[in-house]
């Protein structure tokens, strides 16, 4: 229940029913709503603008949802970019310009060597076919494009780099790693009309076609590249069979195929090469040509002959002793079984290592977690298991994670080329002796193994960086499909990534599958090994043609056996024979292609049922029915952790299959049963082919068989990780802590006593209270309480560490106590209950522990007020005993008054003297004294002689946490009161007085147990206050530190948003480590974005979410409503009657706020711990481990500060002591600065600009120790500000810390140290550019007589100068072994100096565009009625999510922005604002913008109208 809610419950008419505070609320109210009301207006005038800008931009989005997608895959296509060859093919040989001819007139498939230029042929065609389509176009025909189909993902890029070379007109590359099938038809349709070539996979036209993007008639030429594979189920096939044989002959787009065999036939099938050939062109309608003379081509084409290597075959598996470990304690568990087999049949292929090294990259961390959720996929299947199923589920789980362990810590030692020992098998050896040959020097060779197993690349690259030796740099490329369980899974990017490397010579020996068999263009390569035999002929060839090179070799390993030298010959003869099928094909032979066997492919597809949408054409066939049921699961509605798997039952029936098909809980259409079939996977499709059109015909299939449900794209997407600060979402918040709860239901025999203090006296007298408690508390710090006049008191509770035995006796007196104070002061009557009781509240005697806890509490008031009920006055009271009485007014519960004296020269008759507190009638002072409708008091009288009794009534303000505003502090309390309406109180005034208190009190300390209990649950050691101040969240926009805020919650102590900014600078810090010391290899780029998926707003929000931490944040302050305890029955007071209390509280939260409370969490375990300066590395251990539960991802997984070391690996270009040049260059490095280096290459990269070639030291460029520095230099930055200027808001803190690691101050320390002239770049224009900025600084700082701020007026700093000083402390702060001292050294040595007065840099803080925005209009031109908003559109699938800002001036939109977070767009807002507004004087702007405002002397806060912008 929200507050807003449990108010409107709560409210009650009944005037007995009221409570303190009810009537006469003291505020500031109207002008609050003054400032609301202006501010709805301008709210009403952003949303207008807002709501036509988002119509806008998502008309706009969709004609560059091309680029969106570019920027998708932006890292491979920069990679590939760098590859793209820009030379123009102008000079075709003779024997391509006669297979061009041929083309230009039939469909041709092409039969040359690799190498030997096809896709030469391949571009002269599409140039004709492109020159033909333009003049149909003129003609006004249909538009019809051409399509240039692979095989394979990185040829898509590679063959795109050549056309795009040499073809004028527009072309585009698309392959399904681009998110294709997310693309809406409006997307296809705009890519084939702004191209006239598509370089793509065959698997993209063949989605385009069966969902109707395109037709097979709009198409007017297809190249088919490594036309053999046009066969069985491959895509090619199916294009053919499924597209091209339906289409009229005169509409069917011309063939082209290129291959350097027309068939791939094994060592088996040679005499079926005829046949498979001749098939080929049936399918593809056209005839093979290839070149007669064979004489030209060798000239172009170099074929070396293969080499034979022999070896000892070792024929028999056998087990490792590692291996027999394993199996005796893991040989049950299921999920084991296949990593057993692979290992032990690498032991015969290549050893003993390798067999027990197949188990690391098997059981890598995120290996091992794929085979934990495989096994538990596999269990649950989702059903529900039995006890028994969930222990053995858990034992499985158990030997899994203790396997790995076993697997982690195993010393897998270095495998040696003894052939005794068996480490490596005889095949390996001689491997090793041939690369020996090639790489035992240096050299420019380049050399491809071809293995035929993914695990044996990777196995075979792990052995090799083991013993290959200096010069041997080994890397692997496989397939880009996902791997099983056991590691084998490798990207696009990795594929893309390894073979540049492989062409810059990073890498100089690749361990490849077939994968690089085909197409991949690698020139340099010259040494060609087939550690495993070739299977097939066109095996044998492909991998042949990888060696360009005229002096490139072809080695073949094979074992001393006849077997393998025989099957290589076959392959040879298979090789001859096809070149003689070839070659004696007549120059104008056309292959008999009969109708009746083209009829006969058509009719053999024909056999399975087809579905053709005939309002698109788009057509679902068998095959085509899998992905159809694929795609439209995994766009069903769900919830993360849904199991959306598609389940095929196959039974058999009279000797054929039939299959159901089982779709998830969330699909409209359950189940479907299919035809039967003669095989299981026939039987499968028909069953998926019966679901779709039973989905077709429930319309959950669209037209265009897209399922209508928008599909889910891929989890970080885009990159969407900035989060939205709209408090959009509701979330249950805790309103008491667990620990009251946890021993309620009985009755207690002891309690812990827990005295309240306070520090100095209250407005009036007070007695001392003891909270008693069921559970000793934890240590609840002081905290200030204000009392009327403004004064500060301090609360402080000590805790009694042993408790007290109770009776039963006393806990009724007890509850009886503290039922009364509710009653007698807060109108609220509950239940006795003594078992529901959270808590109790007893009067002490005194407040000295010291003495026995049981004779401190004043039993005996106890005992009074149980047996005795609020007394009545009567006529025969002495006056003296209404003295220092507490009074309770029956007939208004929010009267509660303390009597002074006797006002002996008045009478009850008497008019009500002026000045005294409102709230009664003023005719006679017996009337203001009863509080009664008009008909009650008709119907009572009173005595006339009762005393008059001067008193004071108790004012309405129970949220003493916060100081009095001047209201309350002007409230008027002394009032004259007649005794007879009223009752006495058996509470003393003393305990009465406090008992106002408590409620404040309690609320502090329940917050503060609250925050107790997060970090226990987090397992955080967290200063309380701290830890309290990480959640509180005291106004709907506390994460805007710089605007006015909204919904303001008194008294709630200071918030969250400087411990956030501290935490975000640890948590800058500390994720740049980690991924530092994770990832030696990555780059700057790769760097930035894996920590950013670390520390991004989503990614802590995701996890919080998750945790459920919402529900600790602090919303809302002190309520007079909600205080009370739970687990007591109402029976009197406002409130529903006979129930239970229970707190169902709910706030609203943006998702960023909690992201940011994760920040300020990690804050405060750093301020915690550490101290300012130079503090001990394990003061961070604290900090470090909040990161890792906050983060909760693998790339962060330290636990202390030490593991960041211990993580690092030293990469080797560290190692060693470094050449003269690099040892001199630390000497004069350690006269700027005294640091020693130890590792003085270390030191050179960090003085190597990006520009420098690697091969000219060995050595990388300095940006990853800049991305490392700079983490550093902000941390010191932020520490340095936020010890120094305690009370100093976020806003202040970072605009003056923008200063302090800016390029232009960061330059200067660069030149003071002298670190420019070490630089070493490979760049013309830096020297000049560092020459100039060093004349004007000198210049600068000559002038300034020395100011310290001389570097500010200057022009800005080269960005390298900044990043050497960044890189250097990087450098310096690996080297030291991870010493954060040495950094605060540095910083206090060279840039603390420049900032010791930070008043001196206001101005410069100031020119922050946003900040001299608002100075322009709120002090220049004393505008006040502005403001700048942001709000942002959520992403589809076709825009990314974007921030719009717009500044109001009254009322109107003056200037807007657009970025891709809501800083940025301000920042937009206000440079576009500034250029509008610079140079109009004050009356030109009030004019033009109808600015009635009038200058008040006091210009607006900023934090009223900007919101945080940095």
């Amino acid at each position: 229940m929200s507050k807003r809610e449990l108010d409107s419950q709560l409210e009650e008419e009944e005037v007995g029913d009221a409570e303190i505070g009810d009537d006469e609320q003291i505020s500031a109210q109207p002008a609050a709503l003054i400032g609301t009301s202006r501010k709805r207006q301008q709210q009403a005038a952003f949303s207008s603008w807002f709501t036509k800008q988002a119509k806008d931009i998502a008309h706009d989005g969709l004609t560059k949802v091309m680029k969106t997608q570019d920027e998708e895959t932006l890292s491979v296509k920069a990679i590939m970019a760098r590859q793209e060859s820009d030379i123009i093919i102008a000079s075709p040989r003779d024997y391509q310009m006669e297979l061009f001819e041929r083309a230009k007139h039939e469909n041709t498939i092409a039969v040359l060597d690799t190498g030997s230029g096809k896709t030469l042929i391949a571009v002269l065609l599409l140039r004709h076919i492109i020159d033909q389509e333009l003049e149909h176009r003129a003609a006004s025909k249909s538009k019809r494009i051409s399509f240039f189909l692979v095989d394979k993902v990185a040829l898509v890029f590679q063959q795109y780099a050549v056309l795009k070379a040499n073809l004028s007109q527009d072309i585009e590359r698309v392959c399904g790693a681009m998110g294709t099938d997310l693309w809406t038809a409006n997307v296809w349709r705009d890519l084939f009309e702004r191209n006239m070539v598509i370089v793509a996979t065959a698997d993209v036209l063949l989605h385009c076609l069966n969902h109707a993007f395109i037709t097979i008639e709009q198409i007017n030429l297809l190249v088919f590249d490594e036309a053999h594979h046009a066969k069985k189920g491959h895509a090619y096939a199916r294009i053919i069979k499924e597209y091209c044989l339906h289409a009229s002959e005169r509409r069917r787009p011309r063939i082209f195929g290129m291959t350097a065999s027309p068939v791939d036939i094994g060592t088996d099938d040679i005499v079926d090469l005829h046949e498979k050939a001749k098939e080929l062109e049936v399918l593809l309608n056209a005839r093979i040509v290839t070149n007669v003379n064979s004489l030209l081509l060798q000239q172009a084409v170099h074929r070396p002959k293969p080499v034979l290597f022999k070896y000892h075959y070792h024929p028999t598996p056998f087990i490792t002793p590692f291996y027999r470990d394993l199996w005796n304690q893991y040989h049950n568990v299921k999920a084991f079984e296949q990593i057993f087999k692979k290992s032990k049949e690498v032991s015969n292929q290549l050893g003993a290592w390798c067999s027990d090294g197949y188990w690391m990259f098997a059981f890598s961390d995120a290996q091992a977690k794929k085979v934990e959720m495989k096994v538990q996929q596999r269990s649950l299947g989702g059903k529900d298991l039995t006890p028994a199923q969930l222990l053995k589920l858990d034992q499985d789980i158990i030997l899994l994670r203790e396997a790995q362990e076993v697997v982690k810590h195993h010393d897998f030692s270095i495998p040696t080329i003894d052939p005794t020992t068996f480490s490596l098998s005889p095949k390996v050896i001689k491997l090793y002796e041939m690369l020996r040959q090639v790489f035992n020097e240096a050299t420019k060779s380049r050399c491809i193994v071809f293995v035929e197993k993914r695990h044996t690349a990777k196995l075979l690259k792990m052995v090799f960086d083991l013993i290959g030796g200096g010069h041997l740099h080994s890397g692997v490329l496989i397939g880009t499909a996902s791997g099983s369980v056991q590691g084998m899974n490798y990207s696009l990017k990795d594929q893309v990534v390894t073979l540049m490397k492989f062409r810059n010579g990073d890498i100089n020996c690749l361990f490849a599958t077939s994968v690089a068999e085909e197409g991949l263009d690698i020139q340099d390569c010259n040494i060609i090994i087939r550690f495993d035999p070739a299977k097939t002929m066109i095996q044998y060839i492909q991998s042949r043609g990888r060696g360009r090179s005229r002096e490139s070799m072809f080695w073949h390993l094979v074992d001393n056996s006849l077997d393998e030298q025989e099957r290589l010959i076959t392959l040879v003869r298979a090789e001859a024979a096809m070149r003689d099928f070839c070659e004696k094909l007549p120059a104008d032979r056309r292959l008999l292609l009969e109708e009746v066997e083209r009829e006969h492919v058509a009719i053999k597809e024909r056999a399975h049922r087809s579905y053709v949408e005939t309002s698109t054409g788009a057509k679902l066939t068998y095959d085509f029915a899998l992905v159809v049921l694929s795609h439209f699961v995994n766009a069903l509605p769900h919830e993360d952790g849904d199991d959306l798997s598609i389940n095929y039952v196959v039974t058999s029936t009279a000797g054929q299959f039939v299959c159901e098909v089982i779709l998830p809980s969330q699909s409209p259409i359950r189940s479907a049963v299919g035809k039967a079939a003669a095989r299981k996977s026939i039987a499968r499709r028909s069953a998926a082919f019966e679901a779709c059109l039973a989905l077709r015909r429930g319309k959950y299939l669209d037209a265009m068989l897209l399922p209508i449900y928008a599909k889910q794209a891929p989890a970080m997407r885009n990159a969407l990780l900035a989060l939205s600060e709209k408090a959009s979402n509701s979330y249950y918040m805790q309103a008491k802590p667990s620990l009251w709860a946890e021993l309620r239901g009985s009755v207690p025999e002891s309690l812990y006593v827990n005295v309240i203090h306070l520090s100095d006296v209250w407005d009036r007298p007070t007695q001392c209270l003891a909270l008693l408690t069921r559970q000793e508390l934890p240590i609840i710090p002081a905290f200030p309480v204000y009392r009327v006049d403004g004064e500060r008191i301090d609360v402080t509770i000590t805790s009694h560490k042993s408790a007290i035995q109770i009776s039963t006796e006393q806990i009724t007196m007890l509850t009886s106590f503290f039922l009364r104070i509710y009653k007698d002061v807060f109108n609220k009557t509950f239940e006795h209950n003594d078992e529901q009781m959270s808590y109790w509240v007893a009067p002490l005697l005194d407040g000295n522990l010291d003495r026995e806890l049981n004779t401190i509490i004043d039993w005996a008031a106890l005992e009074r007020l149980h047996h005795n009920q609020s007394q009545k006055w009567s006529s025969g009271m002495p006056k003296e005993s209404l003295v220092d009485k507490f009074l309770v007014d029956p007939f208004d519960g929010g009267r509660r008054l303390f009597t002074k004296g006797i006002a002996e020269n008045m009478k009850a008759t008497d008019p009500v003297p002026e000045g005294v507190a409102p709230g009664g009638k003023t005719d006679s002072i017996i009337s203001y004294s009863v509080k009664l409708w008009k008909a009650s008091r008709l119907k009572r009288t009173w005595d006339v002689d009762q005393p008059v009794i001067i008193a004071d009534k108790i004012q309405h303000r129970l949220n003493i946490l916060a100081p009095p505003n001047e209201a309350e502090r002007a409230a008027v309390t002394h009032c004259y009161i007649c005794p007879e309406p009223m009752e006495i109180s058996q509470l003393s005034t003393g305990v009465a007085a406090m008992s106002l208190l408590f409620p404040a009190i309690l609320h502090r300390i329940e917050s503060y147990l609250i925050a107790i209990e997060h970090c226990q649950e987090a397992g955080l050691s967290i200063a309380t206050p701290l830890a309290l101040e990480a959640i509180t969240k005291d106004s709907e926009n506390s994460d805007d530190a710089n605007s006015e805020k909204i919904n303001f919650q008194h008294g709630m102590g200071a918030n969250y948003e400087r411990l956030e900014l501290i935490g975000d600078a640890f948590l800058k810090m500390a994720t740049s480590l980690a991924i530092f010391v994770n990832h030696i290899s990555i780059d700057e780029f790769q760097m930035h974005v894996s920590r950013m998926l670390l520390l991004c707003n989503k990614n802590l929000f995701d996890h919080a979410k998750a945790h459920g931490r919402f529900k600790y944040i602090r919303s809302q302050g002190f309520s007079r409503r909600t205080w009370y305890p739970e687990g007591l029955r109402l029976l009197g007071g406002k409130g529903p009657k006979n129930t239970e209390l229970k707190f169902e509280l709910r706030h609203n939260l943006g998702d960023k706020t909690i992201a940011d409370v994760c920040e300020a969490m990690i804050g405060a375990a750093f301020v915690t711990h550490f101290t300012s300066g130079y503090g001990e590395p394990t003061q961070m251990d604290e900090a470090v481990k909040a990161i890792t539960i906050f983060v909760c991802s693998k790339d962060h997984d330290m636990r202390t500060w030490e593991d960041y070391s211990l993580t690092y690996h030293i990469p080797a270009y560290q190692i060693g002591d470094g050449n003269a040049s690099q040892r001199d260059l630390a000497q004069r490095i350690r006269a700027s600065h005294d640091y020693a280096f130890k590792n003085p290459r270390l030191l050179r990269s960090a003085f190597l600009h990006p520009s420098v070639p690697k091969l000219w030291e060995g050595l990388p460029s300095y940006q990853r120790l800049e991305f490392l520095g700079d983490s550093l230099l902000d941390m010191t930055a932020v520490t340095y500000l936020w010890y120094k200027y305690p009370t100093a808001d976020p806003q202040w803190l970072t605009e003056h810390k923008m200063a302090m690691v800016s390029n232009r101050f960061l330059g200067t320390v660069c030149v003071k140290l002298g670190f420019h002239r070490h630089l070493r770049h490979n760049t013309q224009s830096i020297e000049s550019q560092i020459r100039r900025f060093v004349e004007e600084l000198e210049a600068a700082e000559e002038r300034a007589a020395g100011s310290r701020d001389y570097w500010t007026g200057i022009k800005e700093a080269p960005k390298c100068l900044a990043d050497i000083v960044e890189a250097y402390v990087g450098a310096m702060f690996i080297d030291s072994g991870f010493k954060y001292a040495e950094v605060q050294r540095f910083f206090d040595e060279h840039i603390k100096w420049f900032f010791d007065d930070m008043s001196i840099y206001d101005t410069y803080a100031n020119n922050h565009p946003v900040t001299r925005m608002y100075k322009l209009l709120s002090e220049t031109f004393s505008c006040h009625n502005f403001r700048l908003m942001a709000d942002e559109l959520e992403a589809d699938n076709v825009n990314p999510t974007m921030a719009l800002a717009g500044l109001i001036v009254h009322d109107k939109m003056l200037a807007s922005g657009q970025a891709q977070s809501a800083r940025y767009a301000k920042i937009k807002a206000s440079l576009s604002a500034w250029d509008m507004l610079k140079d109009l004087s004050p009356a030109e702007f009030k004019k033009k913008y109808g600015c009635d405002c009038k200058a008040t002397g006091e210009a607006k806060k900023m934090d009223e109208v900007v919101g945080t912008v940095l």
